[in-house]
């Protein structure tokens, strides 16, 4: 799977556990670290739990190992290193204090809507 599809797949799942503000960064232009970073906001600890064992659990399922995880035990932001792909999920109140999107201000920012939520406005 290539990082772009990878991408894809884990904003499709973070949008299936209501994750909200959902971004890709394009590291790979401006660094080395990875290809793309994906962040998204949590309104509170269980979801940021939620979020981050529904896009572990499902990626396992079809064979994406993770490779590094850290930040579980407080829960304010958890980082899911795929190697191509790095996830982070945050609360709403860590995210805006670390605004990763502005450190990264260099890289492409694309923001995804949850295709589901067109699927209820047109209903």
């Amino acid at each position: 799977m290539t990082s772009k599809n990878l991408v894809k797949k884990i904003t499709g799942l973070i949008f299936e556990k209501k994750g909200s503000d959902v971004k890709s960064i394009e590291i790979k232009k401006v660094s080395t670290l990875t290809d793309y970073f994906v962040v998204c906001s949590a309104d509170s600890d269980t979801q940021v739990k939620a979020i981050s064992d529904y896009v572990e659990d499902k990626l396992k399922e079809e064979g994406i190992r993770l490779w590094h995880k850290e930040g579980y035990r407080g829960l304010n932001w958890v980082l899911l290193d795929y190697v191509d792909v790095v996830v982070h999920v945050f609360k709403k109140e860590s995210r805006m204090f670390y605004s990763l999107e502005k450190l990264w201000g260099d890289a492409p920012v694309v923001t995804h809507r949850d295709p589901l939520a067109k699927e209820a406005e047109a209903e």
